[in-house]
């Protein structure tokens, strides 16, 4: 490598390789991801060092007479290959080495595969997870991966080094038989933290991105309390749930209503973040008692204990426990049409549909820049645009469509969004530490309009003789903008920079 620099990083990677196939000595655990740190890091960001350790790495292999050395080799041949591809200029010679293989090597055939996957989907922009490093570590090529769901069930998909986002949700929808996967998304929880993965991004690039954000963040909030060296949690849990809700039609695809829907609203709704009147509220409670009981009447008995789980909170103290007992009794024998579990929820769905705040997520905030509306303020972002309520009577202070918001950003601890002109236009400022959420949300939901329209002018083609539309005061942000937002959102509303390279010393000789 001619470049100084470059050449020093270099030597780096190759001593990476080197302690990883333990051909030199050194301290580190191979089963974290220290090494294969050291080996790619460089490489993902300059492309002439991605030859270099192909180069290296197949060096390396040839007529090593160490049978532990050479597995561990291939092990890193394995992971690069999923990683990033070679220039053109090599890929022929690394294909014929693989193919060469083949008989002798087990891992020959996937590294061909991965391979040919990564110079079809693109590379990665981050070293390999530690999910990824234990698998080949212990001799297995396939990744499985849980995934929960609301209704508090799980199953486990299978994931590779190439997989992004949107193809996990395409697995998913698939195996749950949903008919859309459009207003899904994978979440990851960790910590106290839930955060949606941006459908391009690869599945192992982003968790590796939170959790080294996660394990930084922490390790400066024991520095300030004077801890060293504490333990931190980086476990971390795969959601797929509902984000985005638009064009729901309860009824039409009854996975989806039963999966997700159902169980996504009724935690809303008991929380009372909807308006609602002591009628809706016995006919709502009647059907979650269904959904819990099967639509048994054994547990009648039973309902004045059971109210926080099915009457709003802001109602629990509407009337006695005896006299909601009586009105959910009462609503439960009108509803002799809904005989199983899924009807109830179906039920149920088709019941708070037709409320203005179905399909909201809700935010509590503390408003803090006018004396227009409450300090206290419930926010509910939905397909409507953002919905400002008074929390104590639900009563609706304004709707901003999103064709209206100019600008909007986020901190960890405030959320701030302009409507109309960026110059005479209203501002909204809030303390919030769910703000990050706020952020993404917007920014989906836009996108998702754009995308809409966008396909909707294709379709409908250019029309003749067309006048040119006059310039509006506020505009939809545009794709540009959009893109960039999403780049911006990978992981906390605040500052995201890209984990800074981890400074290594320069190696001995070759």
């Amino acid at each position: 490598v001619p470049d100084k620099d470059l050449n020093i990083k270099a030597q780096s990677s190759f001593l990476g390789i080197m302690k990883y196939m333990g051909d030199y000595p050194h301290k580190r655990l191979r089963m974290s991801t220290d090494l294969t740190d050291t080996v790619f890091e460089w490489p993902l960001q300059h492309d002439i060092l991605r030859d270099e350790v192909y180069c290296q790495l197949l060096k390396q292999l040839t007529n090593n007479g160490v049978k532990t050395s050479e597995d561990r080799g291939w092990e890193l041949l394995w992971l690069a290959t999923g990683l990033f591809a070679c220039s053109s200029v090599l890929l022929k010679e690394v294909q014929l080495f693989l193919r060469s293989k083949q008989k002798k090597y087990p891992l020959a055939p996937d590294c061909l595969l991965r391979l040919q996957k990564t110079l079809r989907n693109g590379q990665r922009k981050f070293p390999p997870h530690v999910v990824e490093c234990e698998a080949i570590q212990h001799k297995t090529t396939q990744i499985y991966h849980k995934v929960y769901f609301p209704n508090e069930t799980s199953l486990a998909f299978e994931v590779d080094s190439s997989t992004r986002a949107k193809d996990f949700c395409t697995m998913i929808t698939k195996k749950l038989q949903l008919k859309s996967a459009e207003g899904f998304s994978l979440f990851v929880k960790i910590g106290d933290k839930v955060i949606s993965v941006p459908e391009g991004d690869f599945f192992f690039d982003f968790v590796r991105h939170l959790t080294e954000w996660v394990k930084r963040v922490q390790t400066q909030q024991q520095q300030q309390q004077g801890q060293q060296g504490g333990n931190i949690n980086l476990t971390y849990q795969v959601f797929f749930m509902k984000k985005l809700w638009t064009n729901i039609g309860v009824g039409a695809d009854r996975n989806a209503d039963t999966i997700f829907h159902y169980h996504q609203e009724l935690p809303k709704l008991l929380r009372g973040y909807h308006r609602v009147n002591r009628e809706d509220a016995a006919y709502l409670a009647a059907l979650v008692y269904r959904v819990k009981h099967n639509c048994s009447k054994d547990f009648f008995q039973e309902l004045p204990n059971m109210l926080p789980d099915l009457v709003p909170r802001d109602l629990l103290n509407a009337q006695s426990p005896d006299a909601w007992k009586r009105a959910i009794v009462t609503c439960f024998n009108k509803q002799q049409a809904v005989t199983t579990q899924d009807d109830a929820k179906i039920a149920f769905l088709k019941h708070i549909s037709r409320w203005q705040t179905f399909g909201s997520a809700f935010f509590e905030v503390k408003e803090t820049s006018t004396q227009k509306y409450p300090e206290s303020l419930l926010i509910a972002i939905n397909r409507n645009g953002v919905n400002l309520i008074n929390p104590s009577t639900k009563e609706f202070l304004a709707t901003h469509p999103f064709t209206k918001i100019s600008n909007w950003s986020s901190t960890n601890a405030y959320f701030h969004m302009s409507i109309g002109s960026l110059a005479y236009g209203k501002k909204l400022l809030c303390e919030t530490e769910l703000g990050y959420k706020m952020d993404d949300l917007l920014t989906s939901y836009i996108s998702l309009m754009l995308t809409a329209a966008s396909k909707s002018n294709q379709s409908a083609g250019p029309a003749p003789h067309a006048t040119p539309a006059q310039p509006q005061a506020t505009r939809m942000p545009s794709k540009e903008v959009m893109a960039g937002r999403q780049a911006a959102n990978r992981v906390t509303a605040a500052s995201k920079p890209r984990p800074s390279p981890r400074n290594v010393g320069r190696p001995g000789r070759r």
